[in-house]
């Protein structure tokens, strides 16, 4: 596997997912948002997609004759094939058959979901993120996320750089009821 591949197919999806937008989404309904844009753009670059998909990774213990899934599977036509995990957490598990499908020879690429920070997977996995803000819903409801591209901005510049400003001392009135 060409890893400048694994970067330029981790950046288009990157730059796909910066356009999604929502408005309190459960966490459920986030990673099902965030799967469906995977799955839309992956459609659109004319390659069949598989979601839920078996994994190389076989379960653990008493399921091991059995294997996992990934999020969402992608069929390219002369060039290997592309895994992508989408989760909130940061889980060793997904980390774990991430590899496992990279050392396959598929391009893996782990889509991590939240308010950050996002620590990097283990090479050569992609990471791609996708970040929300979150509130408090109503009793019983957990948390809600949203995102709006294009409403982070960064503050406005201020005027005079740090450290010019005039220092002014304040006169500071005495409130001590026995010297007044």
């Amino acid at each position: 596997m060409d890893d400048g591949d694994g970067g330029r197919v981790a950046a288009s999806l990157a730059d796909r997912l910066d356009q999604l937008s929502f408005v309190d989404q459960t966490a459920d309904g986030v990673t099902a948002r965030v799967i469906e844009a995977v799955a839309d753009w992956a459609s659109g670059q004319g390659w069949r997609v598989y979601r839920r998909a078996r994994s190389v990774m076989p379960l653990p213990g008493p399921m091991s004759g059995r294997h996992s899934i990934v999020d969402v599977a992608c069929a390219r036509p002369d060039a290997p094939p592309v895994v992508i995990e989408v989760d909130r957490t940061d889980r060793a598990r997904t980390a774990e058959k991430l590899v496992a499908e990279a050392a396959a020879g598929r391009i893996a690429i782990w889509v991590r979901w939240g308010t950050g920070p996002f620590g990097a997977p283990p090479t050569p996995v992609h990471l791609v993120t996708c970040a929300v803000t979150h509130r408090n819903g109503p009793v019983g409801q957990g948390r809600l996320y949203t995102r709006r591209p294009g409403t982070d901005r960064p503050p406005p510049a201020h005027s005079g750089s740090p450290g010019t400003a005039d220092v002014v001392a304040l006169p500071i009135p005495d409130t001590d009821p026995e010297t007044s």
